[in-house]
């Protein structure tokens, strides 16, 4: 299957590529950007180059499906979106998504994880989209109830970052309410 190229008013979605190594260890060794990731930050751009072999291995095995996040006008990436633990057989999936602090609050990842939601609902047949956000997180916690995920509850000492456990909410879209 090849993969889809998604546009929006200003931005667009599309393949992570080893030229992009170098946007997504800016944004994954950030502390800021890893604060609420549930991983370390990256320490070197092996890891990186690491992280789109990773993303590549999950679309062939079906398995997951990252878009690189790019202004019309720019070919670096100011983020990632996309889906992990699919399962095509009870359709559903879980995203995730990060952007660097430059683009914060103007509006790109609700545009970009709507466009993506979209994409998942409509072309990939799912019934369900999950998302984990730590309580602390606020603004992801709000922006994905103004997409209109429903929160489900709390999962306690979910997960691990650097070393301490923290709760974590989940999120749910459905298909069909």
């Amino acid at each position: 299957m090849k993969f889809p190229i998604l546009e929006t008013d200003r931005l667009i979605l599309r393949e992570i590529t080893e030229e992009d190594a170098e946007d997504l260890f800016i944004n994954f060794s950030n502390a800021e950007v890893m604060k609420h990731y549930g991983s370390e930050p990256l320490e070197n751009i092996e890891e990186a180059r690491g992280l789109v072999h990773s993303f590549h291995n999950s679309f062939n095995e079906s398995k997951g499906m990252r878009w690189g996040i790019q202004l019309k006008n720019n070919k670096s990436l100011l983020g990632t979106v996309g889906f992990h633990a699919v399962s095509i057989k009870h359709r559903r999936a879980e995203i995730g998504y990060e952007l660097n602090p430059n683009y914060w609050g103007k509006g790109l990842a609700k545009e970009a994880i709507g466009k993506a939601v979209e994409y998942g609902l409509n072309e990939m047949n799912l019934e369900r989209i999950g998302a984990i956000v730590f309580l602390e997180n606020t603004t992801s916690n709000e922006l994905l109830l103004k997409l209109g995920f429903k929160k489900e509850g709390i999962l306690r000492n979910y997960m691990v970052q650097a070393g301490v456990s923290f709760d974590t909410n989940v999120y749910s879209l459905l298909a069909h309410n």
